[in-house]
């Protein structure tokens, strides 16, 4: 159809118009056309920037070898990306303040920063204000703001602390230890100078004020030719199964015995469940014995102030060992989290006490507390419910709208850089959970452990440390490096058995306990596993009273925390014998074992105690049958010149010989109590004097001990000693002395009248005496000189 013609009239050309039928028809067929053309440009155009964006990450993602150790350059030249980054910051239209914009975030994550070149930022309370306006000081400020807690501090003034910017190497999972530049993985580290005053300032803020870490997302390690490794990841609202399969899986197939087998059993023992030990059945939701050679979860947590209608007693043990008995509705969110997690885990069975015990027998109660080390032991996995305040919190993360990722992410200059969570320890260090004695034994004892915690989820087995926003997960390089394992939620068992025994009794002993008298039972899976893992015999004999008998002399060198008040425990309920006065375990509060600087200031609390020679050869007790028994303690030998020095000749020599069955009577009228200790030594008395308040105290608590010199009985007197004793109420001016041992160290003693040699000082114990029977006061070290001019006089000690 011809819509126009045009014919000739002179010069003018005349238009003949299409009838108005015809124009409709051109104008919808013009309207679908040019429809047409947008919908097929707009796809090509797509199709274009696609193409362009696969082909140059391809040419990124080629410089990244599968294995992390190609030499090859790359494709991409740094300059190259670092342009196209910072057009892609200045496109974007992000903002930085005057400080952060002259910093190069893709060369300092290239190359890194030392720390002896940090960079110098600006001060935290310029920072905080600047976080609306800068990325950069938005990521600092949102992690002061979070968990500094500055709205429970009045007024804080900020102003003196300092920011400073380095970086430190997160390492490598693909090896060596020390890789090439270009597969090192970077983290910025937010130094805060200043931090120490403002922490006196405010003392609370110690446990929350710190400095940070900065990390790089992992979509963005392409862009430096790196893999994803030890890079952040995003952290989801709920928790990952598979990645938690993924964790067990790489620590069963790369950790071997490490993880497989229980420590403290050697290969011939039996690996099973006592009989008397109950698991949930999660399946069947009823309680039923240990099946032989089960996998299961146990769990841990804090019971809190929670109704007790869930928890197993004498009369509902019957029904709840039928299919169905265990009835959830009345469980709180922490159990019924615990075994919906161990059905996702694909796993069957779960222990958690409240269910397992029956609660209000006490036989059914000491039978399974004896079998902790065992439970916690041989389980496949516990559950660490550290994110909640008692049993009536979920598992954050289990389930939906559980908890809120605690994970800030910005981009500065084309990167994706995040603030995440904190590291394991100091995750824990948040937590309730952390604070309870009984959760101490309960993660010690466990092989692998899942932390649940407001934070995120954590994973921990004597070889690896993995969390859900960092990507760590490296399989079959059992030797690879990385920063995670540098924070670590337990550190059971160290290399030697005392090592381990003082580590566990200072953090017990730092816990709280609902009842105080659950002290020794909270420690006797751990002490069961350090009797049988280390081979020291049937557990009964080798502790008593929380006490370590075969490393006796060291064990007894426990001291009270200087800002705990001298104060006895509680009983159990129909108990009055007290325990002895030489175990922790008779004391409220904190207990140390730390070396002789202790001496030397109050507040020095670093260290072990060191034994160079052992004075007591023989050491008895009477145990809880009332028989005094013979007890197998360790001796130390000192190592002496050839010829002896001088010093060497005059040493003090202690009592020798056994005690024959006469001595070990007090009085045949009245039998000894049990716990009671019976040794030879030798004893002398001394004055003593207060230094005064000159003991300084950074943390601003109150000390309720304090250090006292011990003098010598002449005149004037000298000072030849010192000893830790409690403020309140003042000790006497004088005090009987026993010693135990030797030791090496200095300025406890007026050294210009006391000359100083190797090894002088000898350990002392102060005591107090009633119808014959002692009682441990406190401790102390005397050079060794002064002793032997005091005319020590032999004596057996009966001390309870």
């Amino acid at each position: 159809m011809t819509f126009y013609s045009a014919t000739q009239s002179g010069n003018h050309e005349r238009l003949t118009v299409p009838p108005s039928d015809v124009l409709d028809t051109l104008n919808l067929v013009s309207t679908h056309a040019s429809a047409l053309v947008e919908i097929i440009g707009g796809i090509a155009l797509g199709v274009l920037i696609i193409w362009l964006l696969v082909v140059r990450r391809c040419k990124l993602k080629a410089n990244v070898p599968s294995d992390g150790t190609s030499e090859s350059a790359p494709l991409l030249n740094p300059d190259q990306i670092q342009a196209e980054l910072l057009r892609d910051h200045f496109g974007s239209n992000a903002l930085l303040c005057s400080v952060c914009e002259n910093l190069n975030f893709y060369q300092i994550f290239l190359d890194g920063i030392p720390e002896t070149e940090e960079i110098p930022l600006d001060s935290l309370s310029s920072i905080l204000q600047k976080s609306y306006q800068c990325s950069f000081c938005r990521l600092i400020s949102f992690h002061v703001r979070r968990t500094w807690m500055l709205d429970q501090i009045p007024d804080v003034d900020l102003s003196g602390i300092q920011c400073r910017l380095f970086s430190m190497s997160c390492g490598c999972l693909r090896g060596p230890f020390y890789p090439r530049p270009k597969f090192r993985c970077y983290r910025l580290h937010v130094s805060m100078e200043g931090l120490r005053e403002f922490w006196e300032r405010y003392p609370t803020s110690r446990a929350t004020a710190g400095s940070l870490s900065i990390y790089l997302m992992q979509e963005d390690a392409s862009k430096f030719g790196r893999p994803t490794d030890l890079h952040s990841r995003r952290v989801k609202n709920t928790v990952d199964i598979d990645l938690v399969k993924k964790w067990i899986k790489l620590c069963q197939e790369n950790h071997g015995d490490e993880c497989h087998n229980v420590w403290r059993m050697d290969d011939g023992e039996d690996k099973n469940l006592p009989k008397h030990v109950r698991l949930v059945d999660a399946v069947s939701m009823t309680l039923v014995p240990a099946p032989s050679g089960c996998r299961y979860v146990a769990l841990s947590y804090v019971w809190g102030t929670v109704s007790t209608e869930y928890r197993t007693t004498t009369n509902n043990i019957a029904e709840r060992s039928a299919p169905g008995g265990l009835n959830t509705a009345i469980f709180p969110e922490t159990i019924t989290d615990s075994i919906l997690f161990t059905r996702q885990l694909g796993l069957r069975y779960i222990w958690i006490d409240a269910l397992c015990i029956i609660q209000d027998c006490s036989q059914d109660k000491t039978a399974q507390i004896k079998s902790m080390d065992l439970v916690y032991g041989l389980s496949y996995l516990t559950v660490m419910a550290a994110g909640g305040a008692s049993a009536r919190d979920p598992l954050p993360g289990c389930r939906p709208r559980t908890r809120t990722p605690k994970q800030h992410i910005e981009v500065v200059q084309g990167l994706h850089l995040c603030v995440g969570p904190p590291r394991l320890q100091d995750a824990l260090a948040l937590s309730i959970w952390n604070t309870r004695c009984w959760t101490y034994q309960e993660s010690a004892l466990s092989r692998r452990r899942i932390y649940f915690t407001q934070q995120q989820v954590y994973f921990e087995c004597r070889g690896d440390v993995f969390c859900e926003d960092i990507v760590a997960e490296s399989e079959g390089q059992q030797f690879s490096n990385n920063f995670l394992r540098h924070s670590r939620g337990e550190y059971f068992p160290q290399a030697d058995p005392f090592g381990s025994y003082m580590w566990a009794v200072k953090e017990c002993t730092r816990r709280n306990l609902t009842v105080e008298s659950d002290i020794i039972d909270a420690l006797t899976g751990v002490t069961n596993a350090l009797a049988i893992g280390f081979s020291l015999g049937d557990p009964t004999r080798v502790f008593h009273c929380g006490m370590m008998l075969t490393d006796l002399h060291q064990a007894l060198l426990w001291q009270h925390d200087p800002h705990t008040p001298r104060a006895r425990r509680s009983l159990p309920e129909g108990v009055s014998l007290p325990l002895p006065s030489w175990t922790w375990a008779t004391w409220c509060g904190a207990v140390d074992y730390t070396s002789e600087h202790r001496y030397h200031g109050i507040v020095n609390g670093s260290g072990e105690p060191s034994v160079v020679e052992t004075f007591i050869n023989s050491w008895y007790i009477v145990d809880h049958s009332g028989k005094t028994v013979e007890l197998d303690v360790r001796r130390v030998s000192r190592i002496v010149s050839n010829p002896m020095k001088e010093e060497e000749k005059l040493a003090y020599s202690p009592p020798s010989g056994i005690l024959d069955s006469t001595e070990l009577t007090l009085d045949i009228h009245r039998p000894l109590a049990p716990g009671t200790l019976i040794f030879r030594t030798t004893s002398s008395h001394f004055s003593i004097a207060w230094r005064g308040s000159e003991e300084n105290d950074d943390s601003g608590a109150s000390l309720h001990h304090g250090l006292f010199n011990i003098l010598s009985t002449t005149s004037p007197p000298i000072w030849v000693g010192t000893a830790v004793l409690p403020l309140d109420p003042m000790p006497p001016p004088s005090l009987e002395f026993i010693v135990l041992s030797r030791t090496g160290t200095r300025r406890v003693y007026d050294e210009q009248s006391l000359a100083y040699y190797h090894e002088c000082v000898l350990y002392v114990m102060a005591v107090s005496q009633s119808e014959g029977l002692m009682q441990r006061v406190v401790l102390g070290v005397i050079h060794e000189v002064s002793w032997n001019a005091s005319r020590p006089k032999e004596k057996v000690v009966f001390l309870r």
